[in-house]
């Protein structure tokens, strides 16, 4: 199959880099991967795609690796789009739906950016990688290096849920807990590539996650049958998601396959413990400042510092969209009422768009009968300290007290 990729370009200069080799940031900021999309639309049109197997691998044309061979995956489908009518009832929304990217292979949306950064990783014949993570990436690296029989190191804060602390060693990466938060793992990757020669799969310090990541939006204009949503809520962190759809549209417009004018909002949505992003929008900045004392039970949005924030806020702000910071205390209320409203194991981090959510519908910034999509990043069940309960006991089976039943209590 031949790569429509003609180069990688600074998101922060425009400088070009050849794409033939391993790259990582350009002054010390991300980079974009380009494709000659003309070629691309003399290649293939839109309608071949949609008739193709529902993977994330069917829009290769507008992916980066070259050869099949190289493709590291663990069978990862099209995620669903999920109506949410009482969901979206209880917020005066009738037209509400869940991108449920729970159902990837690793459990969350990581599985996206993961496969196609290791996918590259083999393609340029790199042995030995590392990551810094909340959590779900570095689950997801240590599943797919597994799969294409790369070394593996993860750093994870010594907070980080337990299911992703046993998931990245059961899968034989070589784990570590850290004090601290992500940025203090960032540090020990980055003083280490040297001694251990390992390269760095960092949120957004590679270029081939974002490439990844934007499946999500391409996607979804698929489902959509090549519309978009009017808006789009989407929990942030280190934004890789929110980058790759707003690049997704992009290339879908210069396709021809979207309309320009019908761009979604997009919302990026954080904690009040840890909202940088939130911040500097709000200030009217292009870069965010570190959040310091960065605290919430949504592991994958304490990003405290992201390198790609001036991204996520060009993007927001081109779109018309908002940068909203909700409650740290009512997660788990919103986790619940998403998951009691719908069944949809919806992730701490996807609680956040619940209360945003409910912010925005109040402000009236949401209108009734708009269209609004929210993406659960990442299952429950991954989060046992967000999901802990002291559940009632029926001490006596032999003599059941069934009002008490009937009213959840103990028996």
């Amino acid at each position: 199959m031949p790569s429509f990729v003609t180069h990688l370009e600074s998101a922060l200069d425009g400088t070009r880099l050849p794409a033939g080799v391993p790259q990582t940031l350009h002054k010390d900021r991300p980079l974009w991967v380009r494709y000659d999309l003309a070629a691309v639309k003399r290649a293939v049109s839109r309608d071949e795609i949609a008739a193709r197997e529902a993977t994330l691998w069917k829009y290769r044309e507008l992916l980066p690796y070259a050869d099949s061979k190289n493709v590291v995956s663990l069978g990862e489908t099209m995620t669903p789009l999920v109506a949410c009518p009482r969901l979206g009832a209880r917020f005066g929304l009738t037209n509400l739906w869940v991108k449920d990217e729970s159902r990837l292979p690793t459990g969350s949306f990581k599985s996206r950016g993961l496969a196609m950064a290791v996918t590259m990783a083999a393609q340029f014949g790199l042995r030995r990688l590392a990551i810094p993570t909340a959590g779900n990436a570095g689950g997801a690296l240590a599943a797919y290096a597994a799969r294409a029989g790369i070394e593996a190191f993860v750093f994870m804060p010594d907070d980080t849920p337990a299911i992703n602390q046993y998931e990245c060693h059961l899968a034989g990466a070589k784990t570590f807990l850290v004090p601290g938060l992500i940025t203090d793992c960032g540090r020990i990757v980055r003083e280490g590539r040297e001694r251990m020669g390992w390269f760095d799969v960092s949120t957004l310090k590679e270029p081939y996650r974002i490439e990844g990541k934007k499946t999500m939006g391409l996607e979804m204009a698929e489902q959509m049958n090549w519309r978009l949503p009017d808006v789009i809520l989407y929990p942030t962190g280190g934004g890789t998601g929110l980058i790759g759809m707003w690049k997704a549209f992009d290339e879908l417009v210069e396709l021809g396959w979207l309309n320009d004018t019908q761009r979604p909002r997009m919302v990026a949505v954080q904690s009040d413990g840890c909202a940088p992003i939130v911040r500097a929008f709000d200030g009217g900045q292009r870069f965010a400042e570190p959040f310091a004392g960065a605290a919430t039970i949504a592991s994958g949005i304490r990003v405290p510092a992201a390198v790609g924030d001036f991204m996520i806020l060009d993007a927001v702000r081109a779109s018309g969209g908002r940068a909203v910071a909700v409650e740290e205390a009512r997660l788990r209320e919103w986790m619940a009422l998403g998951v009691r409203s719908e069944g949809l194991a919806i992730c701490p981090e996807t609680a956040a768009c619940v209360g945003a959510l409910e912010k925005l519908a109040a402000e009236n910034w949401l209108k009734p009968d708009e269209h609004v999509v929210i993406f659960n990043t990442g299952a429950a069940q991954k989060y046992p300290e967000a999901m802990q309960a002291d559940l009632p006991r029926i001490s006596n089976p032999a003599n059941i007290d069934w009002d008490r039943i009937e009213q959840g209590q103990s028996s």
